[in-house]
């Protein structure tokens, strides 16, 4: 396959079992995840579709993690010995108008919930790039969308239900729990089986982008705050060649009344004339609508729209966190390797992502840049690349997602997590003999 695209699911795919355990589709193929560069260590995938069945099933093995829409492209999610899938608990259970909650089952999707609140009169506060990954997925690694005062996916998290190593059902709020749910929320899939979530809700919005082309980069270093301040939500591509940013997207709230005539220049970069991909030279067919199109929140917060997933094609992700005062010192220190990066690279973008209070978050106590990679699925080039990366981002303590690709050595990892003791501690009393433990956690969290 060529470069990255996206497809639409058939209905036919959609209606598969494919979760079915040692079903005929695993023995045709091996389980991946979606871009197709990781092998799971096991086909043993059973499904749940309650909570019953998810007790019964964490009680009968030692070991087992549970997999959702497998969009992670490292072991963080894999076992060797026995996987769940909750894909089949996918409803709404309850909206609360008075409290401004909603409360899913934890197999549901975004693409799924949005419509549904929309519909009803409601919205999320944010949504990630691609709209089909799973909540509770999202949230236990800390995934984002973008803005300066939005916080990543798990921020909206009001209340989780676990079930624990032993089978127990343990609810958690941020009402009643305080820092037990503070350090439970960005989980990494080590407390339990989440199987509730409640989130929550606003009242729905309007939304509009605009994409820039060609912003120099002098003008990002001396206008960043202003360039990234734009929007409700900004997202900056590049490729880190000629000096500039290759696409800015802006992604606006639509006022009443609000018809505004779109500024023909931004900090130097031109209005696009037409609808783009990130990556310029694709069709931007599959890309949510931009050119001041006014629509729904959940068709302008994403890049690519819901009705579309990507393939299982060829490319690999990292991305990187640092301190949002350190942004543009940490911009130009990346743009430094670019004869090193550039060759192996699709695209990066640059988000900005408000700080939070969860433990294990990379945003923890502080406003962040994430500095995105999108690269060609080579992965002995990109492992020589990510070392340069992390060296450069070493002076501003980078956090890598969890979900993504990275060679930070254990100990450096966790010298960048204030909280990781007391997160083992709490892992300690849901999943005191390790059943949810994977070589990702035992080597990243408890590794010399």
């Amino acid at each position: 396959m060529k470069k990255r695209t996206f497809i639409k699911l058939s209905s036919t795919l959609m209606a598969a079992p494919v979760f079915s355990p040692l079903s005929e589709w695993f023995a045709a193929e091996k389980l991946k995840n979606w871009a197709g560069n990781f092998e799971y260590s096991t086909d043993k995938l059973y499904k749940a579709n309650s909570v019953k069945n998810t007790q019964e099933l964490i009680k009968k093995y030692d070991k087992v993690k549970v997999l959702g829409t497998r969009h992670c492209f490292n072991n963080i999610a894999d076992s060797k010995h026995n996987f769940i899938s909750l894909r089949d608990m996918d409803q709404v259970i309850s909206l609360d108008p008075k409290a401004r909650t909603v409360t899913v089952e934890s197999g549901m999707s975004y693409g799924q919930l949005a419509p549904y609140l929309d519909k009803k009169g409601y919205a999320l506060h944010n949504l990630a790039s691609l709209p089909h990954i799973s909540i509770a997925g999202a949230c236990t690694t800390a995934t984002h969308g973008s803005g300066v005062k939005n916080g990543n996916l798990s921020t909206a998290v009001a209340a989780l239900e676990i079930i624990t190593a032993s089978g127990e059902v343990r609810t958690l709020s941020r009402a009643k729990d305080g820092d037990t749910f503070r350090g439970a929320v960005v989980g990494l899939g080590a407390l339990g089986a989440i199987t509730k979530v409640t989130l929550d809700i606003q009242p729905t919005y309007q939304m509009r982008q605009y994409v820039y082309e060609n912003l120099p980069l002098d003008q990002l270093r001396d206008h960043f705050e202003a360039i990234v301040s734009s929007g409700y939500s900004v997202s900056l591509f590049t490729d880190w060649q000629k000096k500039r940013i290759n696409e800015v997207w802006i992604k606006s709230l639509l006022e009443k009344g609000d018809a505004p005539k779109p500024k023909s220049e931004f900090y130097g970069a031109k209005l696009a004339t037409k609808n783009l991909h990130p990556i310029a030279e694709l069709s931007a067919v599959n890309c949510t609508e931009q050119m001041g199109v006014p629509g729904p929140w959940y068709e302008r917060l994403p890049h690519f729209r819901m009705g579309f997933t990507p393939s299982s094609g060829k490319e690999l992700q990292s991305e990187y966190f640092v301190p949002r005062k350190n942004a543009v010192e940490a911009i130009l220190a990346v743009e430094r390797l670019r004869d090193h990066i550039s060759p192996h690279l699709f695209i990066s973008e640059l988000r900005t992502i408000d700080a939070d209070n969860f433990w294990m978050s990379p945003c923890y106590i502080q406003p962040s840049l994430a500095i995105h990679f999108t690269w060609k699925q080579d992965w002995p080039a990109v492992k020589k690349v990510l070392p340069m990366i992390e060296k450069e981002l070493a002076p501003f303590q980078a956090r890598p997602h969890w979900g993504k690709l990275f060679t930070l050595a254990p100990a450096t990892l966790q010298s960048r997590y204030a909280r990781l003791d007391e997160f083992k501690e709490l892992v300690k009393q849901f999943d005191p003999k390790g059943k949810f433990r994977n070589d990702f956690l035992a080597m990243n969290l408890y590794g010399a």
